[in-house]
């Protein structure tokens, strides 16, 4: 576990641009967040999208606020994530601080942050045990159900790329 830094800001992606950042602790102040993190410019973020969306889509309606943070300004974020932009909360790191205050090594990547700030559970790359860990620790805190990863229609594991690009 361990404790994000309280100056780290989320920029959201709005419809006319990236939103004003924010601290961490504004976007929990009621939810947790359950992130899944994703570089635009890597093949290994393009194979997860599918099963990473499957999987947050789990835990709509639950204690937690379903989203994706992309490693990216706007524009190519935009361009990435297509139609998914209107379906998620979305939050752009393109200097790749929150992927660094993380702690993350490669992308993608499914994290779960408590309210209090603490990342509680993480999985990097693709590998569904580590994925469905982050599940149980989500479903846990939230009183939710879990999700079964993979899903039938989910890719073989895969080693994720460098974080830090």
């Amino acid at each position: 576990m361990k404790q994000l830094p309280t100056d780290l800001t989320l920029s959201p992606l709005r419809r006319d641009g990236r939103g004003e950042p924010r601290p961490v602790m504004d976007w929990l102040t009621t939810f947790h967040l359950a992130t899944v993190v994703l570089d635009p410019y890597t093949n290994e973020s393009a194979w997860v999208l599918k099963a990473a969306t499957r999987v947050l889509d789990q835990f709509r309606g639950a204690d937690a606020r379903i989203n994706l943070l992309v490693t990216a300004g706007d524009e190519d974020t935009r361009a990435f994530l297509g139609p998914l932009t209107e379906q998620y909360l979305v939050f752009c790191d393109p200097e790749r601080n929150a992927v660094r205050a993380m702690e993350l090594s490669e992308l993608p990547a499914f994290v779960f942050v408590r309210v209090d700030g603490v990342l509680v559970a993480k999985a990097e790359g693709w590998n569904p045990p580590d994925w469905e860990h982050v599940a149980d620790a989500i479903a846990e805190t939230c009183w939710w159900t879990s999700i079964d990863v993979p899903g039938p229609d989910d890719p073989g594991p895969f080693r994720g790329s460098p974080a830090l690009g």
